[in-house]
């Protein structure tokens, strides 16, 4: 699939970014969101950093996300728990 090149403006800052066709609509309006969130933190708190702005930004998008997504992540442990029960079986055998 062919990428795009593109160049997206987050809290003021343009970054380049190579992506599929698929993902560029989606990147755009990633970063539209973005911008979006920081400029209604900076109208109405006292914050003026950047980065803090973008700190809040992303810790409220992370729990927009969490709310939109019903599947819970579990850690999958299957790998650990067989490789444990194979140095068991190896000292059991020594």
């Amino acid at each position: 699939m062919a990428k795009l090149s593109l160049k997206v403006v987050v809290a003021g800052r343009t970054y380049p970014l190579s992506v599929s066709q698929d993902e560029a609509k989606k990147v755009e309006n990633a970063a539209k969101d973005i911008n979006k969130a920081v400029k209604m933190l900076q109208d109405n708190y006292a914050v003026k950093d950047m980065q803090d702005l973008l700190a809040m930004t992303a810790l409220q998008l992370a729990v927009k996300e969490g709310k939109q997504s019903s599947v819970a992540i579990e850690p999958d442990f299957s790998d650990i728990e067989d490789r444990l029960s194979a140095l068991i079986q190896e000292l059991d055998n020594a």
